[in-house]
């Protein structure tokens, strides 16, 4: 930590990630007192996310400073990542001093991937729990999980849960109150669908063809790197 930053928060960013998956995390971040935040990537290069919103890194691997907490985010482009050898190298090196170690959906994948996630408890979107499975990792369906200074938050939408617990972990429950509260964050989604457990087994089957070659994807690289 720095004198004038209480934390230095670096969200990890790269081609074809799930946009929301960091920036519900950023909005929520970005109402702590005395904070840094650091978007992160190879390079100052524009980076542009799996829908086409378009993200500015602030800073590079290189360049980026010791971070209090990291967190990576999911999405197509994480397959790419998870034998990504830049990627995995700086979220191990940071990973040594950071505070918190954190992902939102499939960004636990990736952590998985780079060995920080062995013996933890952790989550992911629920079409890839099984391949988080394969790594040496407690399987759980929550939608944000807490393991020592590991979170994990589930798929997209679980993002801003999570960092609402992040901030009830670093500054206490009274700031991710006030936080939620000025947000209107209240959640009523017009249907009961959000999980596999409430929609009908069509619909899931619908959403698992739609993803499949994602799916396939992850799937031959986590059993690579798993040798399963």
């Amino acid at each position: 930590m720095t004198q004038t930053s209480k934390y230095n928060i670096g969200l990890i960013i790269y081609p074809n990630m799930t946009q929301l998956d960091i920036t519900g995390p950023h909005q929520v971040f970005s109402f702590m007192p005395n904070s840094s935040i650091y978007f992160v990537w190879k390079n100052q290069e524009p980076v542009t996310s799996d829908r086409g919103l378009t993200i500015l890194p602030n800073t590079t691997f290189n360049d980026c400073p010791p971070l209090d907490l990291i967190c990576v985010p999911g999405g197509p482009g994480q397959v790419a990542m998870m034998e990504d050898n830049e990627m995995l190298t700086f979220l191990k090196k940071q990973s040594q001093n950071a505070q918190l170690i954190t992902s939102v959906c499939t960004g636990s994948l990736i952590l998985a991937a780079a060995g920080l996630l062995d013996g933890y408890r952790a989550t992911c979107h629920w079409a890839f729990l099984d391949h988080l499975a394969l790594f040496n990792v407690e399987v759980s369906n929550e939608r944000v999980v807490i393991d020592r200074n590991r979170i994990t938050g589930g798929g997209v939408t679980a993002g801003i849960d999570f960092g609402l617990v992040v901030v009830s972990q670093l500054l206490g429950e009274e700031m991710a109150k006030m936080i939620q509260l000025l947000l209107q964050y209240d959640p009523q989604p017009p249907f009961n669908t959000g999980t596999p457990e409430n929609a009908d087994q069509s619909l899931v089957k619908q959403v698992q063809i739609l993803g499949k070659d994602l799916i396939k994807s992850s799937l031959s690289v986590s059993q690579k790197l798993t040798n399963k």
